[in-house]
């Protein structure tokens, strides 16, 4: 780039920065009623009548991507399509999950929030909670248990296949990570941003300098802000979980070689017998198609669909209902 081109992309990076920062909108939706609950988790009713669909988002971010504002929620749009979609909201951290691994959330809290919904359910997992949910499925059928179909929503399996250096910078790190994690049993949320940033450097400037020239007063606008107050509203990891998906996932690459073991079992997509949805953005910076693709790959009764959109806009962009609400709606009610 030219010095003229470089200070004519710091002044939209700087413009897009400050018009977010000026921005007045401010979440207020509320949030349904919760059916179950346990420490700092709940079960959240949407309503609706039709399948029951457990979603399950990540351990990282708030749940309530998936509800993010009044004209732009998933969940209740599938309310009205003849649907009963249920949210698990993991909640903060308190000091009983700071203890808790990968098993302790789907062997425990996930399934117990299972059993609390009567009759077949659905479970849906969105980016790292399609891992929870692939991994709860195969011991619901192990067990002849409840679930009747998975969904996965930009859903990562081989850490490697985009960027095969990705393992070796994250385990660069890991020693620093480790001394946060035993000052305070928890990955914190400014730590996670930097290591996202390590997965896509150029990201943040790149959504910035594009908000810069939007229209302020348009929908658009408004759904990147509220996005934008969803991913500051992080959560920390509790430790061993960081343990386990930063040196698991990342750095050993355990999903895609099969050697990720929830209570003890390999968790292997080969095995799920289930109907399998799968949802891969084609712009997706944080989980890349590839490593994704890799995940259908495994499994013997996929539909995949490829939105062309990103990790985030595809399931709370302004283009999400046509790109995957209405495609998830109907692959339910043909099962």
């Amino acid at each position: 780039m030219t010095l003229e081109e470089i200070l004519r992309a710091d002044r939209a990076l700087i413009a897009g920065i400050a018009a977010y920062r000026s921005a007045a909108y401010v979440r207020q939706l509320p949030a349904p009623p919760a059916m179950w609950t346990e420490e700092e988790t709940q079960l959240l009713d949407y309503g609706g009548n039709g399948p029951a669909v457990l979603f399950v988002p990540s351990l990282i971010n708030r749940a309530y991507i998936l509800d993010l504002m009044e004209d732009g929620s998933m969940l209740r749009f599938l309310a009205t399509q003849n649907l009963r979609p249920y949210l698990l909201d993991w909640g903060w951290p308190g000091q009983v999950e700071r203890q808790f691994s990968l098993t302790d959330y789907i062997a425990g809290r996930l399934e117990r929030a299972l059993a609390a919904i009567s009759g077949p359910v659905i479970l849906a997992g969105y980016c790292m909670g399609g891992l929870l949910a692939l991994a709860a499925a195969l011991r619901a059928q192990q067990a002849g248990g409840k679930v009747s179909a998975l969904a996965m929503f930009a859903t990562p399996w081989d850490f490697h296949a985009a960027d095969p250096s990705l393992g070796q910078r994250i385990g660069e790190v890991m020693p620093a990570v480790e001394m946060m994690l035993q000052f305070s049993g928890t990955l914190p949320i400014d730590a996670l941003n930097t290591l996202f940033t390590m997965v896509d450097p150029y990201g943040v400037g790149d959504k910035y300098r594009d908000f810069a020239a939007q229209d302020k007063t348009q929908p658009r606008a408004r759904r990147f802000v509220a996005m934008e107050d969803w991913l500051a509203d992080g959560v920390p990891l509790a430790a061993p979980v960081a343990r386990e998906t930063l040196g698991g996932w990342y750095v050993a690459n355990t999903p895609a070689r099969t050697q990720w073991r929830v209570a003890g079992q390999a968790v292997d997509p080969g095995e799920l017998t289930l109907p399998a949805f799968c949802a891969i953005p084609a712009r997706d910076r944080l989980v890349p198609a590839i490593s994704a693709q890799a995940l259908a790959a495994r499994l013997p009764r996929a539909t995949v669909i490829q939105p062309k959109a990103g990790h985030i806009g595809m399931v709370a962009g302004t283009n999400a209902e046509a790109a995957l609400w209405r495609p998830f709606a109907e692959w339910v009610r043909g099962l």
